[in-house]
């Protein structure tokens, strides 16, 4: 049963997926965004002006401010963090500082308020490393070497989630973690693949794609991880675990996903390949039988009624 009369804050709640949270959750809550707005999908809405949505802008750097913010608050989904490949290759340094010092804040700033009924800790499936083949929960989690700037953005988030579990041990904060599995859908804002490949074939651009294309994704859309999200909200089961949340049955290649893409954009764009010499995941496939198991979680889009979707809400704003 969806949660009613709550008060939710969510950090980095201007994005992609807060946005698409806001939307389902602020008929029945009231929801407070606490964001920097670098990444502003709330901007192509107007959640903005509703009445139950209060707008703070703020970072969670800054420990004042986030002290302020959970003020009042039930419950909380923590978002906030530099995200997309290239940012984090050029911001390591900022992505570990948001990760970790915005965590330890929201986390202290719970603590410290004794209302707090859940936590979200937004994790990643980068925890996996370069290879995950249909990856539980208790999976190993195995990153690459470090100077590698790739594996910033995952082994500062993979300390969050031991962070965000042992303030669960030790202190009893209702806190879990999930780790999204490529996330699409309409409104998409950063660098996602199909967010640029949408775009590019609506235009009948070329799409660019490292190297042979040949790195293998699982899929899942909007709907389904806002589905994911409100179930942790609502399960108690939920408390104290790790979830994979995503969709094995939306599994490609980035080559495979392209093609898909300009046939179903009815576009006339050509696939270019580009060398890529970063490191790079090369599988990635989520195993959910925990998430299904504990929470009722249940992907119901597959990948054309979601590509479609979201090419059709793309081409409606160009």
């Amino acid at each position: 049963m969806a949660i009613t009369g709550k008060t939710i804050l969510m950090t980095g709640g201007a994005g992609f997926i807060g946005t698409h949270l806001v939307s389902q959750l602020h008929q029945h809550n009231k929801i407070k965004i606490f964001d920097i707005f670098a990444r502003n999908a709330l901007g192509n809405t107007t959640l903005a002006n509703e009445k139950n949505v209060e707008i703070i802008r703020g970072d969670v750097c800054d420990k004042e401010a986030v002290f302020k913010a959970v003020e009042g608050v039930t419950h909380v989904i923590h978002m906030a963090s530099i995200a997309g490949v290239d940012t984090v290759l050029k911001k390591p340094v900022r992505t570990m500082e948001i990760a970790l010092l915005g965590t330890y804040n929201v986390l202290e700033a719970c603590r410290d308020n004794k209302n707090i009924e859940r936590l979200i800790d937004f994790s990643t499936s980068e925890v996996f490393g370069t290879y995950a083949y249909r990856v539980t929960e208790g999976n190993v989690t195995s990153l690459g070497a470090v100077g590698q700037a790739r594996w910033t953005y995952a082994v500062s988030k993979l300390a969050t989630e031991h962070l965000a579990h042992n303030y669960w041990r030790e202190f009893g904060l209702p806190a879990c973690s999930i780790r999204p599995f490529n996330i699409f859908g309409p409104n998409q804002v950063g660098e996602g693949a199909i967010h640029h490949f949408v775009l590019r074939a609506l235009r009948n651009e070329p799409l660019e794609i490292h190297n042979d294309g040949d790195q293998i994704r699982s899929w899942c859309y909007i709907d389904d991880i806002v589905q994911g999200i409100q179930c942790c909200l609502e399960k108690p089961e939920a408390v104290g675990e790790a979830f994979n949340i995503g969709n094995p049955k939306n599994t490609l290649t980035i080559y495979s996903l392209a093609k898909e893409i300009v046939r179903l954009a009815k576009s006339s764009s050509k696939i270019v390949h580009k060398e890529w010499n970063q490191q790079d995941v090369e599988l990635r496939i989520p195993n959910i039988d925990k998430a299904r198991q504990k929470l009722g979680f249940n992907p119901q889009f597959d990948l054309e009624t979601g590509l479609l979707k979201t090419i059709e809400w793309y081409r409606a704003k160009l």
